[in-house]
């Protein structure tokens, strides 16, 4: 059973695809933890 899901699971294939892939994780990331930061100042500000 999980060498199936080993399979299924979709790696880039080459380098720069990696990359890109990396990429755009670091940048969701990036702009999920600027939103929560933006919100904890927000509360801040209301108290």
């Amino acid at each position: 059973m999980s060498e199936q899901s080993d399979k299924k699971t979709t790696k880039p294939q080459t380098a720069k695809e990696a990359k890109d892939a990396r990429m755009k994780a670091a940048l969701r990331a990036n702009l999920q933890r600027r939103k929560g930061q933006a919100r904890a100042r927000k509360v801040q500000e209301k108290d």
